[in-house]
């Protein structure tokens, strides 16, 4: 089964400060970005520019509370990334394989070359 990758949804996990984010929200269920800003180096308005850029890719979705927005993690777009994750792996695995028995024949081949 081959599952088509997500550029934008890659690019958007691809930031180490949105990973942070997800991470967070994982963990605590829900956040706010003045509650998400508490555990990073970052501003407030830093973190809300970033959950922005994870709810476009759909990673996220905030609901109005008050004065600011409650971000939770869409546990659909979420379990698409894995299985994206988990088949760039198997496709990476089958590569490394075959330049893993390419290898090992040019050294079979020139092995056997110096023994002639």
């Amino acid at each position: 089964m081959s599952v088509a990758i997500d550029d934008d949804l890659w690019s958007a996990i691809g930031d180490p400060v949105r990973r942070r984010l997800l991470d967070l929200l994982l963990t605590e269920g829900v956040g706010t970005p003045t509650s998400l800003s508490d555990h990073l180096p970052i501003s407030r308005q830093a973190v809300t520019k970033h959950l922005g850029v994870l709810d476009r890719a759909g990673l996220v979705h905030a609901t109005p509370m008050g004065r600011e927005r409650r971000y939770e993690v869409d546990d659909a777009q979420l379990a698409r990334a894995v299985r994206q994750l988990n088949e760039v792996g198997k496709s990476w695995d089958a590569r490394l394989n075959r330049i893993k028995r390419l290898a090992e024949r040019l050294q079979a081949e020139r092995t056997s070359g110096e023994n002639s």
